[in-house]
């Protein structure tokens, strides 16, 4: 199991994405390459999927794109964002994924962008 599979313990393949939105696996890839969301290979059979936490009530957590760009700008990769977002932080306290789902997206923007300096 990797490291990422010990701290995000429930994924969903891109299928069940397109399912759970109702919208077309194309349109799942769309929201991949423009960054809403992040998709990664995981698991024996490495199937690309989306952490279950990024989807809430049948959408996309709304604050998600922004903070994925932050941290993207800031020189992160899909696996490192993946990893700040669901690692616990005793300064929140909690995980930055956790403070999103509360609608902390402003102070987890903040503390994004201050891991670029």
């Amino acid at each position: 199991m990797s490291e990422l599979e010990e701290l995000i313990t429930e994924w969903l393949p891109l299928p069940d994405v397109a399912e759970r939105l109702d919208v077309s696996i194309k349109k799942v890839h769309s929201l991949i390459d423009e960054g809403a969301v992040i998709a990664v290979r995981i698991g024996e059979r490495n199937i690309r999927s989306i952490p279950a936490a990024f989807i809430v009530e049948d959408q996309i957590l709304d604050s998600l794109k922004g903070t994925i760009a932050v941290l993207g700008d800031s020189g992160f990769s899909d696996e490192a964002i993946l990893r700040w977002l669901f690692t616990a932080d005793e300064t929140l306290p909690g995980r930055p994924i956790d403070a999103l789902l509360e609608g902390r997206k402003t102070e987890i923007r903040r503390r994004a962008q201050a891991l670029a300096w």
